[in-house]
């Protein structure tokens, strides 16, 4: 049996723990899994919301490393990371996305000589300005299995002189969380609560710190907004840190006075029914280009360089960066039924299976 550490550090990883957890756990024979929280992302009732609605149990190990800079963060968990690694001595240490916490657990693995496996490998945005790029490019060198979500995936690391069995095309582990409760979202009231129906408005999130810091590139954004918004109602759920910079800025009045409604943060299944029902989604996330390509739902990213290039190519993701009139355009033909991908597909392999892969290739590679 293998003993494997599962690392969760933000809400983002979550999503991609839990079914790698439950394949784990229906293999009892071949896997002993452990999830541990690291407390990268420590609202504990966002935390706690997250668990349920995954149907995961509570962490078996609770870092509680919380806030600070990058460097201060990312030390809080290798330091505090380091002694379970020495008490429980795992075969593997499995680490997935672009957190911190990521990259803080691999160096800490790679020090004391534990394998690491690092789930949605190779993915690249090319601009190292972000925080995440870097953990990504990190991970993957010190990685002994990269598991990846896309071949473009699998072509980053061999132009980075990483090929061979280490790297293994899986599949995206997203998606398995995706469709094993897109169902069991259709449970939840949040629609009626708000009083909306399916088709008839937009989903919007916005938390990246080059998006929401900056005074003038925010105005910008929330001006489109506020246009899209005399056509399709749009519902935002607000980052906390997006929402401090909001009462910040004055855009108070800006929002109030328009179409688009601002809500608190919502539970991963909440939210699952939220955006799927959604006519339009406007996201600066990862995670949400890769579930609306799932969906069938057009999304415009809000940034000018995306690591999930596939969604662009197959899916329907529009890249439009930040200039107000550009997702003013690519909105309304959206909104005036023009541009629908009529030749979006879904990527190969995101069938909701990856799981299974991941454990598969994690007994094959210990061989």
């Amino acid at each position: 049996m293998l003993k494997v550490l599962l690392i969760a550090g933000a809400r983002p990883n979550f999503m991609k723990v839990a079914p790698i957890y439950a394949e784990m756990k229906r293999r009892p024979s071949e896997f002993v899994p452990m999830i541990v929280h690291t407390g990268q992302h420590y609202d504990a009732a966002m935390s706690d919301a997250f668990f349920d609605d995954l149907g995961m149990p509570k962490p078996d190990i609770y870092l509680g490393v919380g806030s600070g800079s990058h460097a201060v963060q990312t030390a809080k968990i290798m330091t505090e990371f380091e002694p379970v690694v020495l008490e429980h001595k795992p075969e593997w240490v499995l680490v997935v996305g672009d957190v911190n916490s990521t990259i803080a657990c691999a160096l800490v693995c790679a020090k004391l000589g534990i394998k690491i496996a690092h789930v949605e490998a190779g993915l690249r945005s090319r601009d190292r300005a972000m925080p995440e790029e870097i953990n990504r490019i990190l991970t993957d060198s010190i990685s002994d299995l990269l598991l990846t979500t896309s071949q473009d995936a699998d072509v980053n690391l061999d132009q980075e002189g990483i090929r061979g069995r280490r790297v293994k095309f899986v599949g995206n582990v997203m998606i398995d969380s995706l469709l094993e409760h897109l169902k069991i979202a259709e449970n939840s009231t949040v629609r009626t609560d708000l009083g909306i129906e399916a088709d008839e408005y937009g989903v919007m999130t916005l938390h990246r710190p080059s998006n929401v810091d900056e005074k003038d590139v925010f105005e910008g954004i929330l001006d489109a907004l506020v246009t899209v918004a005399e056509k399709l109602p749009i519902v935002f759920p607000v980052h906390p840190r997006t929402r401090g910079k909001i009462a910040e800025f004055g855009f108070d009045a800006k929002i109030a006075s328009s179409n688009i409604r601002l809500i608190d943060p919502l539970g991963y299944l909440d939210f699952m029914r939220l955006y799927s029902g959604a006519k339009l989604v406007l996201t600066d996330s990862g995670g949400l280009q890769e579930e609306t390509t799932v969906l069938g739902i057009p999304c415009l990213t809000l940034r000018h360089n995306t690591e999930r290039p596939v969604t662009i190519e197959l899916g329907t993701n529009v890249l439009v960066g930040t200039d107000p009139e550009k997702i003013k355009q690519a909105a309304a033909e959206v909104l005036d039924g023009g541009k629908q991908r009529e030749d979006a597909k879904i990527p190969p392999l995101w069938d909701g299976k990856a799981s299974r892969r991941i454990c598969d290739e994690l007994l094959r590679f210990t061989k």
